[in-house]
């Protein structure tokens, strides 16, 4: 009996990319996503594994309800939270209705979704959930002039990041796994939709951040960084926020007296 993975976001990139090497890996899936020809069209394109095309929209509950219902009623090894949306924009620029978008589908869906499955993979002793963020998450010290700002995408980044940081510490143990992947700019179509031209800028593929996430699973990581070569700089990243964490005092510190 094949393993059953679902996965969200894939209509196109990086998701469309985790679910095909899915099927040629010989997973059943739940496809995801808000465009119905294309799921359908994917499910078509692989006939040798067993798929079903779920429409929903994540910006909503009705959409996070009906995916959380899989998660929670059906034997779902993997979970792949990749869903997203690209509203780059500072919060001052930010449509309301856009920031409530941003945030149900990068922040409440992974919540939800993973709260969904949790439960079973626990009673089954086995399961992994992989969420993708991206390097932004790690950009919020960046001063105005080195980045554009884009405060509610990167903190719902950074949310994922710690998210699964602390999941995979409170799961230690139990045969269930957590995952934060962090590409860089990836060739995908994700940029195309908020009008941005990347095409001079070197990005790495969606299939290079798949390869990296499955290695990553197999090497025991829980944040990985697909296009970071030196492992140590996350390590030392880490480091210091539990350094910085295990520091505090119920003193106040010299300097704000």
């Amino acid at each position: 009996m094949n393993k059953l993975a679902l996965v969200t976001g894939a209509t196109s990139g990086i998701g469309a990319a985790f679910a095909r090497r899915l099927a040629t890996d010989g997973h059943d899936l739940v496809v995801v996503g808000r465009r119905t020809d294309r799921l359908e069209a994917f499910a078509q394109a692989h006939p040798e594994v067993k798929v079903r095309a779920l429409t929903a929209d994540l910006a909503t509950a009705a959409g996070i309800d009906a995916v959380a219902g899989v998660l929670a009623g059906e034997p779902v090894d993997l979970l792949i939270n990749n869903a997203g949306v690209a509203h780059y924009m500072p919060l001052a620029d930010l449509p309301t209705d856009q920031a409530s978008e941003l945030v149900s589908v990068k922040v409440l869906a992974p919540t939800m979704l993973t709260r969904a499955a949790v439960p079973g993979m626990l009673e089954r002793g086995a399961g992994t959930i992989i969420n993708v963020a991206g390097m932004i998450a790690f950009a919020g010290p960046a001063p105005h002039e080195q980045m554009p700002r884009r405060a509610v995408y990167g903190g719902s980044l950074a949310y994922l990041v710690a998210m699964s940081q602390t999941l995979s510490a409170e799961l230690e143990g139990t045969g269930v796994g957590v995952q934060v992947v962090c590409p860089g700019v990836v060739a995908t179509e994700f940029h195309e939709v908020q009008g941005l031209d990347l095409s001079a800028v070197p990005r790495m593929s969606a299939d290079d951040v798949v390869t990296a996430s499955l290695r990553g699973l197999e090497m025991g990581e829980t944040v990985v960084a697909p296009g970071v070569e030196d492992a140590s700089l996350l390590d030392a990243v880490f480091r210091a926020d539990l350094a910085a964490f295990g520091a505090q005092s119920p003193e106040l510190a010299t300097r704000y007296r």
